[in-house]
């Protein structure tokens, strides 16, 4: 089991006078629900390894205001971005990362124009510029040697921002087969969560849409689904299970498929 690391706090870092090269906005899911909290954790350890200067808020850190926007609540998402923007300003923050597609495509699209202006970036393009200047080592032989991995194109990451080489340039690194669904990349299916779904009961239908999307996974014969964004990490494990097919798929981050083939776990 590795060692604990020592996540920074920008406020202590500050006060010792000292600035970090990036700020990891670890998002209202990677910090309270249990599922999430290992994929923070597992890209926290990359961090870490790869010897990355970075900082999170803390407790000064609150939501986005994604959810709130999407459902309707402008006065709330204004409140929510407002502050977070004084924050980031008082820290003189330039660059972000996040682990949440949401966070990502709030703070770099609709951050700037109530003023906060900021270099934002997925943990995903991260990956891959830390993959690509040696900085993580993947073992061969490991942990996915003979898999058959499906990658699942988030709504926000894919066609609201058309990140769709960077999550599978680093899947491919790993010693496993990567198979598309028949719905990825530009006609990629929602996982069910956007748009503040994940929020409120299901609005009558055919089927649940992590339903309908679970069994293009179980067409693509993989057995491991990898996800880039937490809602959908949470859909598509209900859907699995939904199928009873949790022994045989497994849901997993790209940074937590990362941290397990470079032997980064804790």
């Amino acid at each position: 089991m590795s060692e604990p690391i020592q996540v920074p706090v920008m406020a202590e870092l500050i006060a010792r006078g000292e600035k970090p090269d990036i700020l990891f906005w670890v998002g209202c899911a990677g910090s309270f629900d249990q599922r999430a909290q290992r994929i923070t954790k597992a890209f926290a350890r990359i961090l870490h390894h790869t010897g990355t200067k970075f900082a999170v808020l803390g407790m000064e850190e609150t939501c986005t205001g994604d959810p709130a926007r999407r459902a309707g609540n402008e006065f709330l998402f204004q409140m929510q971005a407002l502050t977070n923007i004084q924050t980031l300003n008082m820290y003189e923050v330039t660059k972000i990362v996040t682990t949440c597609p949401h966070c990502f495509n709030t703070l770099k699209n609709e951050y700037p124009e109530l003023g906060g202006n900021y270099e934002v970036i997925h943990h995903t393009q991260l990956l891959q510029q830390l993959i690509n200047e040696g900085r993580i080592k993947l073992k061969e032989g490991g942990t996915f040697k003979g898999k058959r991995i499906t990658y699942h194109d988030s709504c926000y990451l894919g066609r609201a921002n058309q990140i769709y080489e960077a999550p599978r340039k680093v899947l491919e690194l790993l010693d496993a087969e990567l198979v598309e669904m028949k719905r990825c990349r530009t006609k990629g299916l929602c996982c069910g969560a956007g748009g503040a779904q994940m929020f409120k009961e299901d609005e009558p239908g055919r089927i649940h849409v992590n339903m309908e999307r679970t069994e293009d996974v179980l067409q693509s014969n993989a057995n491991v689904v990898a996800a880039a964004c937490p809602f959908c990490n949470t859909m598509l494990t209900d859907g699995v299970k939904y199928h009873d097919k949790q022994d045989e798929i497994h849901v997993l981050d790209i940074a937590e498929l990362i941290a397990q083939a470079a032997d980064l776990e804790g």
